[in-house]
């Protein structure tokens, strides 16, 4: 169950958070080759100036931090084209300069991750990690 962890420094509407949401699922489940009922959003606001990142000269125009935990397996260029794609949405959704972005990927064994009915395999092409 990968949890995708967004924080952005300013507030969002519950639209932009939907919206946004539902574009990553989708990113996800393609880039990753996997489902999304297992994907696991979350999205947390800051005020301006609680969020930065060194390199950020214009914080009040936005700032995005993603923390990603996610399942191991998968290639260098999938995760490349995963945060790419993170990137591109909080870019398009929000209005964030990608220079003001930073994405941390973290793996974990499939073990790691657990819902009500099971804990997840570890990734395999083109899987349904909540099919028996």
């Amino acid at each position: 169950m990968p949890h995708l962890q967004f924080e952005i420094n300013r507030s969002l509407s519950d639209e932009e958070k939907i919206s946004f949401s539902k574009d990553v699922r989708q990113l996800f489940s393609r880039v990753m080759d996997t489902g999304t009922d297992h994907i696991c959003i979350s999205i947390r606001e800051f005020s301006t100036h609680s969020l930065s990142i060194g390199r950020a000269t214009d914080p009040a125009s936005g700032v995005a931090v993603v923390n990603a935990d996610i399942r191991e397996g998968r290639t260098i260029k999938q995760r490349r084209e995963l945060t790419l794609g993170f990137m591109h949405l909080m870019h398009s959704h929000w209005g964030v300069k990608k220079e003001q972005m930073y994405v941390t990927l973290t793996e974990h064994k499939g073990e790691d991750f657990h819902l009500v009915e099971k804990y997840l395999a570890g990734w395999q092409e083109g899987e349904d990690p909540l099919a028996d």
